[in-house]
C-alpha cells in the first residue's frame, strides 16, 4: 500500500509540473545544468537496480536489490533544465541469511507542482547486527584496545591486529564463562522502524531554502555475551567457537557511561536553514551547498529521550579546465550533542537534510577508518575530493559515464564542543571509481587508506 501511494503522488506531481510556464520558474533559474549534462539527460520515466550481495562472520551471506524509478518529464517541460528529476522513489530490500533483514522506501519530489516546495518521505524497517562500537567519548581517538583490557593496558595499533587479538581466547571474568572470545564485544545488534516527513521551502530567488520535518523511530538494542563466536586457542593456533565475553557496549551502559541500551520510542522534531546553488544535486560540476540542521526529542513530544543535536556542514563543487569534466569538491561541517540524555547511538550518525552522516568513520566522512571509530559528543571533519570524467558510452537507452576520484578525508571528536581544534586529527585518503547511470544514479567505488587499517566501499550516490 505504501509503495501505491508514494507511485500514485510521484505521478501526479509529474503530469502537474508538466502544466506550468517558464515564467513561474525564478526561484530555481540558477540551478540550471550545465549544456553539456542537460544534452544527456533522459526523457520519461525509467528504473535503475543493481543486485546486492554481501558477506559477513555475523550476519552471513546477503542478497537483495537497490532501485531507482526516476519520472523526469519530457525535454519540454519547464523544469527539466533544472532539476535532477521530476519525482524519484527509491526502493532497496535485502535479507541476510543469519535473520538481518532491511526495506527501505524513499520518495523525493523537488518543486512540487512547479512551486516552491519539496516533499520528502523515507519509511525504514530493518534489523543489523554487525553495527559497530568502540565507545562514545574523547578516548576512541586513542589506540584500539579490547574491551576487558583497562586503560593503561594493551593496544594494537592496526585493526588486523586487534581483530586477531579479539578473537585469542581469555579467561572469563565476572559473569561470564570459564574461557571466552571478544570477536563479537565490538559489535551490536539494531532493530529499527523509522517514518520521516519533510517539506522545505525556497526563499526568494531559490538558493535560500527553509525546512521542517517529523521523524518517529522504534529502536531496541541486543549484544551479543555468551553467543557463540569465533576464536583462536592461543595454545595449538587452531580456530574454533566459543562463548563471546561482555561487550563494550554492555560494559559502558552497566557502568553509567551511556544510556540508551533499551531503546524505545525516540520523537523527534527536525529544522534547517539551506543554501544551495548545486547545478545537478546526484553529481554537481559547481555551486555551494550550506546547511544548518537541528534535531530535537523531548519527552513533551513523545520521546523517551530528551536531546538536541546541531549539524553544520558547508561544501564546494568547482570545475576545473582538464579534461572533459573535472570537478574539485570539498566539504567542513561539525556537529554537537546538547543534553546528558542523549542516547549511545545518537552519537553514531549526524542528521542532515541531504541524508544523514555516519560520524566519525566510514563511508561518508572518514574512509580507511571503521564505522563510529571515532565517536563524541562533539566532532569536526573535512573531505577532498578530485572527480574525473574519463569516458562515457550509450548501451540501448542507458546511458554510461565513467570516472575516478582520489580523495583526501580528516577530522577529530570531543567531549566539549569548546574543546574542538586541530589537535589529535584522523586521516584517511584514496581512490575511488564513479559510474554515472542516467545521470542520476552514481555508483561509487572507494578503497580508503589509514594508518589503522584498509576498507573498500561501494555504494550508490557521492560521499558528498
Amino acid at each position: 500500500m505504501k509503495c501505491l501511494l508514494l507511485l500514485a503522488l510521484a505521478s501526479a506531481t509529474v503530469f502537474t509540473v508538466q502544466a506550468q510556464t517558464k515564467d513561474s520558474l525564478s526561484f530555481i533559474k540558477s540551478k540550471r545544468m550545465s549544456d553539456a549534462d542537460l544534452a544527456k539527460k533522459r526523457e520519461g520515466k525509467f528504473v535503475t537496480g543493481i543486485p546486492d550481495f554481501s558477506s559477513d562472520p555475523v550476519t552471513g551471506f546477503g542478497f537483495g536489490i537497490r532501485s531507482n524509478i526516476y519520472w523526469n518529464g519530457k525535454r519540454s517541460d519547464s523544469l527539466f533544465a533544472y532539476t535532477p528529476y521530476l519525482a524519484k522513489l527509491k526502493a532497496n530490500a535485502a535479507y541476510y541469511s543469519s535473520n538481518a533483514r532491511e526495506l527501505v522506501l524513499s520518495l523525493d519530489v523537488p518543486y512540487y507542482k512547479g512551486k516552491r516546495w519539496r516533499y520528502r518521505v523515507d519509511f525504514k524497517a530493518q534489523q543489523n547486527p554487525s553495527n559497530l562500537y568502540f565507545g562514545s567519548a574523547e578516548a576512541t581517538l586513542g589506540q584500539l584496545r579490547l574491551p576487558s583490557t583497562p586503560n593503561g593496558g594493551q593496544t594494537y595499533s592496526t585493526y588486523k591486529s586487534f581483530d586477531q587479538a579479539r578473537k585469542t581466547l581469555r579467561p572469563g571474568g565476572t559473569g561470564e564463562a570459564a574461557t571466552v572470545t571478544d570477536a563479537l564485544s565490538n559489535r551490536f545488534r539494531e532493530t529499527e522502524f523509522m517514518l520521516n516527513l519533510k517539506a522545505d521551502y525556497a526563499i526568494g530567488n531559490g538558493k535560500w531554502r527553509v525546512m521542517g520535518g517529523y521523524e518517529i523511530q522504534h529502536l531496541s538494542y541486543k549484544t551479543f555475551e555468551g553467543t557463540d563466536a569465533d576464536a583462536i586457542d592461543p595454545i595449538t593456533g587452531n580456530e574454533i567457537k566459543a562463548p563471546n565475553g561482555t561487550s563494550l557496549l554492555r560494559r559502558d551502559f552497566d557502568q553509567g557511561l551511556v544510556s540508551g541500551l533499551n531503546g524505545g520510542w525516540i520523537s523527534i522534531v527536525q529544522a534547517a536553514l539551506i543554501y544551495d546553488t548545486r547545478d545537478f544535486e546526484p553529481d554537481p560540476t559547481r555551486g555551494y551547498y550550506f546547511e544548518l540542521a537541528d534535531e530535537f526529542s523531548n519527552k513533551a513530544i513523545g520521546s523517551q529521550y530528551n536531546f538536541n543535536k546541531l549539524f553544520i556542514q558547508g561544501r564546494v563543487y568547482q570545475k576545473i579546465p582538464i579534461g572533459p569534466r573535472t570537478v574539485l569538491g570539498a566539504r567542513v561541517a561539525a556537529g554537537n550533542i546538547f543534553g546528558s540524555e542523549a542516547p549511545f547511538f545518537e552519537f553514531q550518525d549526524q542528521w542532515s537534510p541531504d541524508g544523514s552522516i555516519n560520524a566519525l568513520g566510514g563511508k561518508q566522512s572518514l574512509r580507511g577508518h571503521r564505522a563510529n571509530r571515532f565517536l563524541a559528543r562533539s566532532m569536526w571533519f573535512a573531505n577532498m575530493e578530485l572527480r574525473v570524467r574519463l569516458a562515457e558510452t550509450k548501451l540501448g537507452k542507458q546511458r554510461f559515464a565513467f570516472g575516478v576520484a582520489p580523495f583526501f578525508d580528516a577530522g577529530t571528536v570531543r567531549d566539549r564542543w569548546q574543546d574542538l581544534n586541530f589537535s589529535q586529527i584522523k586521516t584517511s585518503y584514496g581512490g575511488g571509481l564513479r559510474i554515472a547511470w542516467n545521470q542520476s544514479t552514481m555508483l561509487s567505488f572507494d578503497y580508503g587508506i589509514s594508518k589503522e587499517d584498509r576498507l573498500f566501499y561501494f555504494g550508490i550516490g557521492q560521499a558528498f
